[in-house]
């Protein structure tokens, strides 16, 4: 079944452009040629949106690091806020 999945995906935006350029809707014509190459590089390459989603936020996360403690920020103290507030 997963052999099928792959070549019916991408027919079946082939289709789908193909209505959309004939009905004159170029917007969704390109959004489903995009759709098709995003499909055709992420089956012969392995990478996927979540693989780029996650290298960023292990980036972010070692760019960061212990920020609180570097810069001596504690963290939110709910007494302090009231204390404040009076």
């Amino acid at each position: 079944m997963d052999e099928l999945l792959y070549p019916a995906s991408l027919i079946l935006l082939a289709l789908l452009a193909f209505t959309f350029n004939r009905s004159n809707n170029g917007k969704m014509t390109l959004i489903m040629i995009i759709i098709a190459i995003y499909i055709v590089y992420s089956h012969e390459t392995g990478d996927s949106a979540t693989d780029w989603k996650d290298e960023m936020v292990e980036s972010m996360d070692k760019g960061v690091g212990n920020y609180s403690e570097s810069h001596n920020i504690d963290g939110f103290d709910a007494n302090k806020a009231k204390e404040a507030v009076k």
